[in-house]
């Protein structure tokens, strides 16, 4: 496994940290394997990173045979564009250096749960953004995922808000000025291919946010599938005892397969 924590600069001159979590190429095997990637973005409502939904995840997607990656992006006090310019530079950073890592170039899907979501929606829908772009150095066509991946995501800004994410994410409570970044307003026919899944008893970010943005994304004609399941808590993460612990109310053996169904869509899509 090559396991090692990468430091990339963006123009700001802020260094984002980025985790790396990579099988070792074998070469009785195939010396010249280029794997599929994730790039993990965690949950915490823009205020921190949770780590339960960052290296356990990675670990999980290893294991199958996939090059993981964890972006520790800016969170409150900064504010947006930040978390998105770094997450915008991981997924960059995982093609630019696609050979070195043998991950395949076109086959990254970039992942994040709750806020962490959030932050990897805005990256699939503004990637073509200049304020996204620019403020990442990049060109657009380097930070835009493959697919995404939302788990239990924040998504709107309006009725159905977790109203703490868009606070930290814009440093107002001017329900104008989240209302900018509320994301099912932002899908176009340009945004990756989606995988989505959320519970229907969250109470903490309500269904509607997944809702919304599969109706958006529906519309706009572009890929996705769908998982809603019928109990569970906000923050389950892998939704095993791995990463609920004492915490047993998220251990949620219905919604455990989410990880294995993620995987069948992506390779759905870049098997075609």
């Amino acid at each position: 496994m090559l396991l090692k924590r990468e430091s990339v600069r963006l123009p700001d001159g802020h260094r984002v940290d980025i985790d790396c979590y990579c099988p070792d190429v074998v070469a009785e095997i195939d010396a010249e394997i280029r794997r599929p990637a994730v790039v993990i973005c965690g949950g915490g409502a823009y205020r921190y990173v949770s780590p339960r939904e960052t290296e356990p995840v990675a670990l999980d997607f290893a294991a199958q045979g996939y090059n993981a990656f964890v972006v520790w992006y800016r969170v409150a006090p900064d504010r947006f564009p930040k978390p998105q310019w770094d997450a915008a530079a991981a997924v960059a950073f995982v093609r630019r250096h696609a050979e070195e890592l043998h991950t395949h170039p076109g086959h990254i899907a970039l992942l994040g749960f709750s806020a962490g979501g959030h932050c990897a929606a805005s990256v699939g829908t503004l990637w073509n953004e200049p304020e996204v772009w620019e403020g990442s150095g990049l060109a657009p066509q380097y930070i835009r995922p493959d697919a995404l991946v939302l788990c239990y995501p924040v998504i709107t800004a309006g009725e159905a808000a977790h109203r703490e994410s868009f606070v930290n994410l814009t440093g107002t409570e001017d329900l104008a000025v989240q209302a900018q970044y509320s994301l099912e307003n932002r899908v176009s026919a340009d945004t990756p291919p989606t995988f989505l899944w959320h519970t229907w008893t969250d109470e903490s970010v309500p269904v509607e946010n997944a809702l919304l943005f599969a109706s958006a994304l529906s519309r706009c004609r572009v890929p996705a599938e769908v998982h809603l399941f019928p109990r569970g808590k906000h923050g389950s993460s892998l939704c095993r005892e791995e990463t609920s612990g004492h915490q047993t109310w998220l251990n949620l053996p219905e919604c455990a397969e989410w990880p294995a169904y993620a995987r069948r869509f992506l390779e759905g899509l870049w098997n075609e």
